[in-house]
C-alpha cells in the first residue's frame, strides 16, 4: 500500500458511518488510490493524469455528498470556533 492509498484510506475512516453511495464512492476511491500508487514512470503520462483526475472526482463527489447532507442549518458553524 502506497502514500495515496494509505490517505485516502485513512480519510474515508475520518468520515464515519457511509450510507448510500458512499461505500461504492469510497471503495472507488481506494482502488484509484492503488493505480496511482503503483503507477511507474514507464507508465504513459496520460493514464497518471486521468486516474488522479478521476481520483479527484470521486473524493470531491464523497466530500460533495456529505456536505450537502449537513447543510440544513445555513448558521450551524457560527458556534464553532475555527
Amino acid at each position: 500500500m502506497g502514500p495515496v492509498e494509505k490517505a485516502v484510506r485513512s480519510d474515508v475512516r475520518e468520515l464515519g458511518d457511509l450510507a448510500g453511495f458512499e461505500p461504492l464512492l469510497a471503495a472507488l476511491a481506494v482502488r484509484l488510490a492503488g493505480e496511482v500508487d503503483a503507477f511507474t514512470a514507464d507508465g504513459d503520462r496520460r493514464t497518471f493524469v486521468q486516474l488522479t483526475r478521476e481520483l479527484r472526482q470521486t473524493v470531491a463527489q464523497l466530500i460533495e455528498g456529505r456536505t450537502a447532507e449537513n447543510d440544513d442549518d445555513p448558521f450551524g458553524d457560527l458556534a464553532s470556533p475555527e
